[in-house]
């Protein structure tokens, strides 16, 4: 079912902030960082696979990425659905089933046997591709499932995820150079914001989780040194 009626973006962003905070996918640790992808430190995390295990939020937040495509991009812009291997898989599902296309998804690298492809199901030369995943932080595994999109013919110009980090302020900018038009339901910035609302960690924790997001590179050489 498509979806027609909902929020707007500012709602949506609070209510898919006070959702991943209600099923514990924020970590917040001050004292005990997370190492990210990067290899850099971080006060803060996120866990969106989570979301596959909670249907009424799963569902919710999928009417939300649904629509919030459509009103960006437009009701008839795509002809797939691909999903980011393997975070992005089942929410390009979800997504595929609203907008009524059909659904595939793109491997990390080439299986290395049999047709070694990366993409899996069927993608034909010229259809409007939408990329769906869990979250981005600086765009780079995005442009590399969006090269890999292009390379069979078909073109993707839109990528949809649930979260992001929004504090890499090169991250719109590197997917835009590439075509790349990013759409997200929420950030940290949205997050810290209903934590705080919520009172869901405490004052100082929350005061040096703002530290970080203002100079995520400034905090993390500051701890390092």
């Amino acid at each position: 079912m498509i979806p027609t009626s909902f929020p707007d973006q500012r709602e949506m962003a609070r209510l898919t902030a006070r959702m991943l905070l209600e099923i514990q996918a924020v970590h917040f640790n001050v004292d005990e960082p997370f190492i990210l992808a990067s290899g850099k430190p971080s006060p803060t995390y996120i866990d969106c696979r989570k979301l596959i295990s909670y249907p009424r939020i799963r569902s919710t937040l999928m009417d939300f990425l649904t629509v919030t495509v459509m009103r960006n991009a437009g009701f008839e812009a795509f002809d797939n659905v691909a999903g980011g291997e393997t975070a992005g898989i089942p929410f390009g599902a979800l997504v595929a089933e609203r907008m009524a296309l059909p659904m595939t998804y793109v491997r990390k690298k080439p299986k290395g046997y049999g047709r070694n492809s990366r993409i899996e199901g069927v993608m034909t030369e010229g259809q409007r591709v939408l990329l769906v995943e869990d979250l981005t932080t600086d765009g780079g595994s995005k442009i590399s499932f969006v090269d890999a999109i292009r390379e069979t013919g078909a073109v993707c110009n839109h990528t949809a995820v649930i979260f992001y980090y929004g504090i890499f302020p090169q991250t719109e900018k590197t997917l835009g150079d590439h075509g790349v038009t990013l759409h997200h339901l929420c950030n940290w910035w949205d997050v810290l914001a209903e934590a705080r609302e919520q009172g869901s960690f405490d004052g100082s924790t929350l005061r040096e989780v703002e530290v970080f997001l203002k100079s995520p590179e400034v905090w993390q050489e500051d701890l390092t040194t």
